[in-house]
């Protein structure tokens, strides 16, 4: 690897292997290249109604409406699921809200590759429904891998996730290669 600083009339060039990849200017202003920002995929989506969860069942959250989705790696209409076409590390966060009154176990679990890879749970009071927020570091291969997250309750009866979108999104991006 090949490090230059070459002045220029009116400030510095900072050069990797013969690529600018920081420009300094006479007032002494750095700017960055486009280089140095990830150009990886980043996606947030949410659900648009409300999702019944039946009482100890694993159900998938449908996540069906997106805000962005920079390299149309999330799928909001059929799987619900973000399968990125980059290799590298992601950081991936989702948050559910469910209905007043819950008592029991209420969770969601990121799957990987269609099974079970972390979760996140609460166990909520009775004068309100759970916010329940979760994150996790993902290596994703960039061809067959995906991420998709899952509902879980046991409260006795159904129970409804969502709707205040997009208050409970189901976030990506690639933090590292």
């Amino acid at each position: 690897m090949t490090i230059a600083i070459k002045p220029t009339a009116s400030g510095s060039t900072i050069e990797q292997n013969g690529s600018t990849i920081l420009t300094v200017d006479s007032s002494g202003n750095i700017t960055p290249s486009n280089q140095l920002y990830s150009k990886g995929p980043a996606f947030s989506a949410y659900g648009s109604a409300k999702q019944s969860i039946s009482h100890n069942t694993v159900t998938k959250i449908n996540f069906n409406t997106e805000e962005f989705d920079t390299n149309s790696n999330f799928d909001a209409t059929t799987n619900y699921r973000f399968t990125p076409t980059v290799a590298g590390y992601y950081q991936l966060n989702a948050t559910i809200g469910s209905t007043p009154n819950v008592t029991g176990l209420v969770l969601f679990v990121f799957y990987k590759n269609g099974s079970f890879y972390h979760r996140s749970s609460a166990i909520p009071n009775n004068n309100q429904g759970p916010d329940i927020s979760g994150s996790t570091l993902a290596y994703m291969n960039g061809s067959t891998d995906y991420i998709e997250v899952y509902g879980y309750q046991n409260s006795g009866g159904a129970l409804n996730v969502g709707s205040d979108a997009p208050a409970y999104p189901f976030t990506g991006v690639l933090v590292s290669v």
